[in-house]
């Protein structure tokens, strides 16, 4: 079961699908969508089925701009904007809260992590090869899981810097941006949900343990092929 939230912003109304942590949830995870796509997304609804089990809440975005049709509300200083007067809506359950997103989505959740206070950060597809950046993503300064398609043409695995400790990247194999595949693509979806349920169970294990800076070599499993 979910529901359906329409929240006000500065631009407009944006919609959140919550997807409730079963038992006593842990942790919220909110996902923003990307430019082509937006919450009915199959990665996004796929986090939303298979996390709750894990006591994750999760909170599916849409921005405004999608919401009443406006694509000039669609820029990254808007973007941000509704993002930062959603969070604390997010922090009312007084649960850790993990910025997530895919795509443009990821970029607003890496820009805007670190001044909320958010305790992690998901970056599923991010497009390092435009509109995005390495900067832009290094510069998170939290714990932070990308999940990558192989063959993504905005950014392949192998193309990504050395990342930071705390960082880590997930590669699915032969995925490409909206991690479509070769193979069953339930199997696909399967392997990025169990990623990023794993990496969500030891980030909130660790929640306490102090965190390294220094730079390392990514770790960089490859799920699939």
């Amino acid at each position: 079961m979910h529901s359906i939230e329409y929240m006000p912003t500065s631009v407009g109304e944006a919609r959140v699908a919550w997807y409730p942590g079963q038992g006593k949830p842990r942790a919220i995870l909110t996902v923003g969508h990307g430019t082509a796509t937006g919450i009915e997304a199959p990665d996004l609804r796929a986090l939303a089925k298979a996390l709750p089990a894990r006591g994750i809440t999760v909170a599916l975005v849409e921005q405004p701009y999608r919401v009443v049709g406006d694509p000039s509300l669609s820029g990254p200083t808007i973007l941000d904007t509704v993002w930062r007067e959603l969070w604390p809506r997010f922090e009312s359950a007084r649960l850790p809260v993990i910025a997530g997103g895919r795509s443009a989505g990821s970029q607003v959740a890496c820009r805007t992590a670190r001044d909320l206070k958010a305790r992690a950060v998901l970056a599923l597809s991010y497009p390092l090869n435009g509109p995005g950046r390495a900067p832009e993503l290094l510069a998170t300064g939290l714990p932070t899981l990308i999940v990558q398609g192989g063959n993504d043409p905005f950014g392949r695995p192998a193309e990504f810097p050395t990342l930071p400790a705390g960082m880590e990247l997930v590669e699915i194999a032969q995925a490409d941006h909206v991690f479509h595949v070769p193979y069953d693509r339930r199997t696909a979806l399967e392997m990025l949900t169990t990623a990023v349920g794993d990496w969500l169970d030891k980030r909130l294990r660790q929640v306490a343990a102090p965190r390294s800076t220094g730079p390392t070599k990514a770790s960089r499993p490859r799920c699939g092929g």
